[in-house]
C-alpha cells in the first residue's frame, strides 16, 4: 500500500515534511479552459461491476518522460474517494465533499514526484455504496484525471489505464449504532483479507498487463457546462488536508501474553506465537482522528481485530472517568486485518478513525505473527493556530488546549458536529465553529465552503437542509437561522461584499418561509414543520422545546426576530433599505408579541409558551439578544436565568447563546465563574469537550469548543466595532482574573492585548492594534479611542 513506509519506517517523522509539501500542492493556477468547457479526459470506471455498489478499485496509467519536468500539473477527483500515489508515494487524498452540483476536484503539481523515464499514477478508489456515510453524496464509482494543458495530456483518463478490483476488502462494523445504542453514520469499518491483496501495485513495477482496461462513463464537465451530466466539476476551495505522524503513550493492558516489548516506539517489534489469543488496550492519552497504520510480518490466517473508542465502557454502557480502565471494556467501530504470512504488510483503513484508546485483538493460527510498528497519522484540516492566551488563572490554560483541539477534530473537508459518530456539518455548530477558527487562525476558507455548501442545501421552501453534505434529507427550520446569522458573522468579520451577495436572495427565502409561519393574531411564530431542534435540553423532545410543532414557542419566535435584526443591518448595508425596514418592523413586532404573550412578572423570566406552563433558560437567552426584554428589566432577568434551577437547563451549546446575552446585559463579567461545566469535564479526564453533560454520546463535539471564541471576544473583550472588522472594540470582562494576555488575528495583521487589574476597579493595559485599524477601549462605562499600533492605557 505505502512502499515509502514499508521500505524506510525508520523516517517515520521524515515523512512529516513530505506531508507540509502536500499542504500547498494545491495553490496552482488551472487553465481556464477547464473551467468552462469540457475536459478531454473522461470519467473512467471498471466494466462489468455494479456501479453504485460497495467497491475496492485500483487504477494505473504508466507513461515515460523525457526528462524530468520542473512543471506537471494535475486535476483529479473520484466519487466516493480517492488516494493518489505517483511512483509509490501516497500524494494526497480527496475529493472534498460537496454534491454532484458540486463535486469538487483537486488541483496538484505531481512534478516533485516524477522522474525521467518510467512513471507511474495509481489512485486507490472506493465506493461505500449502501454502507456510506451520511456524509458522502454519491452518483457511481469513476475516477477522473485530467493535464491542465496538452503537456500533461498524456495522463488523461481514458482507456489507457488500467483497472482491477480489490475483492480483498468487505465491510464490517455495520452494527455501530445497535451496539453503541446511539445515532452512528461514519460508514463501515474495513475488513482486509491479505492473501489476495495485489502488494505493491502502486510502484512503476508491478505487472499490471491482466489488468483489465478502464470504461469510459461520461466527459468531466466543470460547472456550467453539460447537458447530461453526472458530476458537475468546482475546483477545490480548501487547502488539502494535514497528515502528521504521531505514536501511541501507552499500553495500559494486556492479555495472552507474559510480556508485551516496547514496540509502540517502532524500536522493538512484538512477537506473537503461534496459536495465540492476544488482547493489547493501547491509550493514546488524548482524542484524536488518524488513519491507524499496522505493520506485520508472518501471521498466516491470523486475525487482527482493531477497535476504536473515545472511552471505555461499563457493563451498563457508561463511560465515568475517561481515565479510568478498571471493570471497563472497548466497544465502538472495528476494523479487521488478516494476514497472509508475507512481510512488512501494511494495513491502512480506507477512511480515517476516531480515538483515544485502540484496542488489537490478536488470533495467531499455525504461524507466529510479528508486529514491527504500529501508529498513526493525524489528519484534519490544516488550522495553524494564530492566537495565544494566558492569565492569573493557569488552569485557564488546559482550557484553552482542549478547546483547540476539539475545535481541530471537527474540520476536516467540512466542519464536523463529532468525529466519532456523524462527521456532518450542521449549521448550529457550524456557526460556533466558524467563529473559533476565525479568531484562532484568521483562516476563513472552510467557512466559506460551508456558507456555500449550505447554500446549495436549499430545499425548495427556501429553507437550507439543517445538515450538508447529506445524502439523507434533514430539515432543522432554526439552523436555518443560524445559516443567515453566519452571513452576517461573516460580514463583521471580513471585507468581502461580492461573496456576501452571492447568499442574499437565499436568505431572504430562509426569512420568507418564518414570516409565512407567522401567527398574527399573536405576533409570534404558530405551528411549523420539520424538526425544530434548539438544544439538547433534557425536558424537550428530541431538543424541539414547546410550542415548536403546535404554534407558539417564545425561543424560536426570538431567534427569528434576533435574525431578523441581524438581517436588517446585513441588507440595509446592501443598499436593500426597504427590506431592511421590513426586517426590523417584523423584529419590533415579534418581540412586542412574545413579550406580551410570554414574559411571566412573577418568576421574572420568559415562558416557552403564551400558556406559562414551562419555562428554559434558553427563551429567556433570545428574549435579551433579540431586544423583546426591556433593557430595565434585562440584569434581573439574567440573574433570575442564572440561580433558578427550575429553569430547564442550556447545555454547552446553548450556553454559547448565554454567553452572549450576558455580555449584552452588560454582565459579562460573570462569564469566568460560567467555566465550570468545562472543569467538571477536564475533572473526568475527558480530553477534548463533549457534546452533552454526562452522560453524554460524543467525547468530542465542537459547539463545546466556544471558549476558545469566548476568551478571546469575552474575557479580552475583542469584538469588530463594524462591518468587516474596519473597526475593532475591546472591552474586557475578567471577571475575577486578575491578568489576561492574548494575541489574536485580525484581517490586517494581529490585535495583541495585556490587561492587568489596578486595585478594584482600574486596569492596566497594553494593545497593539495592526496599523491600518481603529477601534475603541470600554472599560466601566468609560471609553478611550484606540488607533493602529501600540498604545498604553491607565483608567
Amino acid at each position: 500500500m505505502y512502499k515509502l513506509l514499508l521500505m524506510k519506517r525508520v523516517l517515520f517523522f521524515g515523512l512529516f515534511f513530505i506531508m507540509q509539501m502536500r499542504l500547498f500542492a494545491q495553490e496552482q493556477s488551472i487553465n481556464p479552459d477547464l473551467l468552462k468547457s469540457p475536459w478531454q479526459a473522461s470519467w473512467v470506471s471498471m466494466a462489468g461491476v455494479p456501479q453504485r455498489a460497495y467497491g475496492v478499485y485500483h487504477f494505473r496509467k504508466q507513461f515515460n518522460l523525457e526528462s524530468k519536468p520542473e512543471k506537471f500539473v494535475i486535476h483529479l477527483s473520484a466519487d466516493n474517494r480517492y488516494r493518489l500515489f505517483i511512483n509509490g508515494v501516497a500524494v494526497c487524498f480527496g475529493p472534498a465533499r460537496g454534491d454532484l452540483y458540486n463535486w469538487y476536484f483537486e488541483t496538484i503539481d505531481i512534478a516533485p514526484y516524477l522522474q525521467k523515464g518510467k512513471n507511474l499514477l495509481a489512485a486507490l478508489v472506493w465506493n461505500m455504496g449502501e454502507h456510506a456515510a451520511v456524509a458522502q453524496i454519491s452518483n457511481q464509482t469513476a475516477l477522473v484525471v485530467q493535464g491542465d494543458t496538452k503537456s500533461e495530456a498524456i495522463i488523461n483518463t481514458d482507456t489507457s489505464w488500467r483497472v482491477w478490483q480489490n475483492t480483498a476488502y468487505q465491510p464490517c462494523s455495520l452494527d455501530n449504532g445497535k451496539r453503541l445504542r446511539s445515532y452512528m453514520v461514519i460508514g463501515p469499518g474495513d475488513s482486509v483479507e491479505a492473501a489476495l491483496y495485489p502488494w505493491g501495485w502502486e510502484t512503476v513495477a508491478f505487472p499490471d498487463t491482466s489488468w483489465k482496461k478502464a470504461t469510459p462513463v461520461s466527459r468531466a464537465v466543470p460547472l456550467g457546462s453539460g447537458t447530461d451530466n453526472l458530476w458537475t466539476l468546482s475546483p477545490r476551495s480548501i487547502p488539502l488536508m494535514e497528515e502528521t505522524p504521531q505514536r501511541f503513550s501507552l499500553i495500559r493492558r494486556f492479555s495472552g501474553l507474559d510480556r508485551v516489548t516496547d514496540f509502540l516506539s517502532g524500536k522493538n517489534a512484538l512477537f506473537i506465537p503461534a496459536h495465540a489469543t492476544v488482547k493489547i488496550l493501547l491509550d493514546q492519552s488524548y482524542n484524536t482522528v488518524a488513519y491507524p497504520e499496522l505493520i506485520v510480518s508472518g501471521g498466516k490466517a491470523a486475525s487482527i481485530k482493531l477497535t476504536y473508542a473515545e472511552a471505555l465502557f461499563d457493563k451498563q454502557l457508561k463511560k465515568g472517568n475517561r481515565n479510568e480502565i478498571e471493570d471497563r471494556e472497548i466497544v465502538g467501530n472495528y476494523d479487521v486485518f488478516k494476514p497472509d504470512g508475507g512481510t512488512d504488510r501494511l494495513f491502512r483503513p480506507l477512511w480515517m478513525r476516531t480515538f483515544r484508546y485502540l484496542q488489537l485483538d490478536i488470533t495467531t493460527q499455525e504461524q507466529p505473527l510479528q508486529i514491527n510498528d504500529f501508529y498513526s497519522t493525524y489528519t484534519g484540516y490544516p488550522f495553524e493556530q494564530k492566537a495565544t492566551f494566558s492569565s492569573n488563572d493557569t488552569s485557564l490554560k488546559q482550557i484553552w488546549n482542549v478547546g483547540w483541539r476539539t475545535a481541530r477534530l471537527c474540520a476536516g473537508e467540512t466542519y464536523f458536529d463529532c468525529p466519532y459518530y456523524e462527521q456532518l456539518q450542521y449549521e448550529g455548530d457550524t456557526r460556533i465553529q466558524s467563529l473559533i477558527s476565525l479568531y484562532n487562525t484568521g483562516d476563513d476558507r472552510l467557512m466559506r465552503k460551508a456558507i456555500d455548501d449550505f447554500y446549495r442545501s436549499r430545499v425548495p421552501e427556501g429553507l437550507t437542509q439543517g445538515r450538508y453534505p447529506s445524502n439523507r434529507l434533514q430539515v432543522i427550520p432554526p439552523f436555518s437561522l443560524y445559516w443567515v446569522s453566519m452571513l452576517y458573522d461573516y460580514w463583521m468579520h471580513r471585507k468581502d461584499d461580492a461573496f456576501i451577495q452571492t447568499y442574499l436572495l437565499a436568505a431572504q427565502g430562509v426569512l420568507e418561509w418564518y414570516e409565512k409561519n407567522i401567527d398574527a393574531g399573536k405576533q409570534m411564530l404558530g405551528p411549523m414543520k420539520w424538526w425544530n431542534f434548539v438544544d439538547w435540553n433534557t425536558t424537550w423532545k428530541d431538543g424541539s422545546p414547546e410550542g415548536a410543532g403546535n404554534g407558539n414557542s417564545a425561543v424560536i419566535t426570538l431567534q427569528y426576530a434576533y435574525t431578523l435584526q441581524q438581517a436588517a443591518d446585513l441588507f440595509s448595508y446592501f443598499n436593500k433599505k426597504e427590506m431592511a425596514s421590513h426586517y426590523k418592523a417584523m423584529a419590533n413586532s415579534l418581540n412586542a408579541g412574545t413579550y406580551k404573550q410570554c414574559f411571566d412578572v412573577k418568576k421574572g423570566v420568559m415562558a416557552n409558551t403564551p400558556e406559562k406552563n414551562t419555562f428554559s433558560q434558553h427563551a429567556s437567552i433570545m428574549g435579551v439578544l433579540s431586544g423583546s426584554i426591556p433593557s430595565e428589566k434585562v440584569a434581573s432577568v439574567m440573574q433570575n436565568i442564572l440561580q433558578d434551577t427550575t429553569l430547564s437547563q442550556a447545555t454547552f451549546y446553548y450556553r454559547f447563546y448565554l454567553t452572549q446575552a450576558l455580555k449584552k446585559a452588560n454582565m459579562a463579567d460573570l462569564y469566568y465563574a460560567q467555566l465550570k461545566p468545562w472543569r467538571d469535564m477536564l475533572e473526568m479526564g475527558l480530553t477534548t469537550f463533549a457534546e452533552n453533560p454526562e452522560p453524554t454520546r460524543s467525547d468530542c463535539h465542537a459547539w463545546s469548543a466556544s471558549p476558545n471564541y469566548d476568551l478571546l471576544a469575552t474575557v479580552c473583550g475583542i469584538m469588530p466595532g463594524s462591518p468587516h472588522f474596519s473597526t475593532v472594540i475591546v472591552k474586557p470582562a475578567m471577571g475575577e482574573l486578575r491578568q489576561v494576555a492574548a494575541t489574536m488575528p485580525h484581517p490586517d495583521g494581529i490585535i495583541s492585548v495585556f490587561l492587568e487589574r489596578v486595585g478594584v476597579s482600574g486596569i492596566r493595559a497594553e494593545i497593539v492594534l495592526p496599523k491600518t485599524a481603529k477601534g475603541k477601549f470600554i472599560w466601566n462605562n468609560k471609553t478611550l479611542i484606540l488607533k493602529g499600533g501600540m498604545q498604553k492605557v491607565l483608567l
